[in-house]
This record gives structure tokens, C-alpha cells and sequence, in this order.
């Protein structure tokens, strides 16, 4: 089920919104036995003047205080309306830059919320008036949320959850 954001959707065709994530998404570390896949996405209607977008992976149920980033990809082309299930591992397209997630690398990580309750984790693309954030490898989760929600003329979000 896509999401919404004034007309900007989000969907998957590897994800349900507030349902458990598959295995062969989930992190394959800290306790967790899975297969660390970036899940298929796309989306259509972004608002108009969009010039570029990101996407980000977001658990605001992790306990550190300020949330987990497990995945930030910028500056996407503005025709590009679509990422490839494993797209984290090669199958991006030229330009595009993934920062560094809270697992101190760049690139998709999976669920893995601590044993307890389940966690939410919010995939969202957003629609930027800005071609890139001139961003590398190594610029952390907050500092690539501050630009692109700086820059942001609109997005679309898929929740979905898991727990162990």
C-alpha cells in the first residue's frame, strides 16, 4: 500500500505499510540473521520544480536519543522515479551518494531493533529544489537530514515495522 503526501506516493512492492519486514531486509549483524537487501522502491507524482531526490531510512524507536539512520541515498536524478530491490549494492544511479548510516558505514542496513518491542522504520523520498547536497561517504545521518529537509519541497513515507 503506497503512502501519500499530497498526491507524492511511495511504494514497494518488498514492503507493507505497518507490517513486518522480510528477512532478506533485515541487517545481518548485532544479533540479527538476515539477508541486509535494500527493498525495491518507487514513486510517482513528485511536486513540480523537483530537481532532485533522496531517500532515507529512519527508526525513530531506537534507544540512543535520537533515532537510528540505517540509509540515506542523495542526489538522485529528478527522473528517477524508482530504486531495484539490492539497489544499496551497485545498482544505483550515477550520481547518487549514500552517507554513512549509525552502523558507521554507508550503504543499506537493515532492522535490527534490540529484543523487546517492535520498532517502526520509515522509508521516505523526498523531492528536493537543490541538483545535490554536495555530500560524501562519510557525512553522518543528521547532517544529510538537516540538507535535505532544508531543501525539501515535499515527500512521501512508507512505515512498516520489526521487532525480535
Amino acid at each position: 500500500m503506497p503512502a501519500a503526501a499530497d498526491g507524492f506516493t511511495l511504494s514497494s512492492p518488498d514492503l507493507e505499510a505497518d507490517r513486518r519486514v522480510d528477512a532478506r531486509h533485515v541487517y545481518d549483524g548485532f544479533g540479527c540473521s538476515g539477508g541486509n537487501l535494500s527493498p525495491a522502491l518507487s514513486w510517482r507524482d513528485p511536486p513540480s520544480g523537483t530537481r532532485s531526490f533522496a531517500i532515507t531510512v529512519y527508526d525513530p524507536d531506537a534507544p540512543t536519543g535520537s533515532g537510528w539512520w540505517h540509509w540515506v541515498v542523495t542526489d538522485l536524478p529528478p527522473d528517477t522515479r524508482a530504486l531495484a530491490r539490492g539497489a544499496s549494492g551497485g545498482g544505483l544511479p550515477e550520481g547518487a551518494v549514500q552517507t554513512r548510516t549509525d552502523f558507521g558505514t554507508s550503504g543499506y542496513g537493515g532492522p535490527c531493533p534490540p529484543p523487546s518491542r517492535s520498532h517502526r522504520y520509515r522509508f521516505t523520498v523526498w523531492a528536493l529544489k537543490t541538483d545535490g547536497l554536495d555530500l560524501d561517504a562519510g557525512a553522518s545521518g543528521a547532517m544529510a537530514g538537516f540538507l535535505i529537509r532544508q531543501n525539501a519541497l515535499d515527500h512521501a513515507e512508507l512505515e512498516v515495522r520489526y521487532g525480535r
